[in-house]
């Protein structure tokens, strides 16, 4: 069985990334390792972040700020119960139970987060000094100054990749 050989343009893009520490698979790159020192953030090379292109500011008024909203695009606990084990181990967490992490959109789906991205899909631990749940509460009220026209989508945005900590301060919300 003869193999057509890859492009030079593919195997050099692909001996780059390997370089990096970044793997490749169905077309997408990963960090092979993932670094904790980052939380309560994730680590940036990791999860960046992701937007769903079907959430803007001309369509929040259709999309986000309809409630319920969410639920519809939402991804199925098999699949992300899948991604949260599989990413556990990427981020080198010690703690391996499924139950001490959110596997949580980086940029919410309240926010226009794209729903199934694994550059926007992270396990979130539940413990530590800032955890998931003051994540939520900082997601919800961007969420409500969003829908209130008292800042912008993409600032929103912005802020929570920025540093979702400092999210509210930055933006004059807090």
């Amino acid at each position: 069985m003869s193999r057509t050989p890859r492009p030079l343009v593919t195997t050099l893009a692909t001996l780059a990334l390997a370089a990096a520490g970044l793997t490749v698979t169905t077309g997408s790159a990963h960090a092979a390792g993932c670094s904790q020192s980052y939380l309560p953030l994730p680590d940036p090379a990791c999860t960046p972040g992701d937007l769903n292109p079907d959430v803007t500011q001309s369509t929040i008024g259709s999309t986000i700020c309809v409630s319920g909203w969410t639920a519809t695009v939402r991804p199925p606990s098999s699949y992300t119960t899948a991604l949260k084990k599989k990413q556990i181990v990427e981020y080198g967490y010690s703690d391996t139970s499924l139950s001490d992490y959110e596997e949580d959109h980086f940029v919410p789906l309240e926010l226009g987060g794209a729903p199934r991205s694994e550059q926007n899909l992270w396990p979130e631990p539940h413990y530590g000094n800032e955890t998931s749940a003051d994540k939520d509460s900082v997601e919800n009220k961007l969420k409500k100054a969003v829908c209130a026209d008292e800042v912008s989508l993409t600032d929103a945005q912005k802020a929570m990749m920025t540093d979702w900590t400092t999210a509210l301060s930055s933006l004059g919300l807090s």
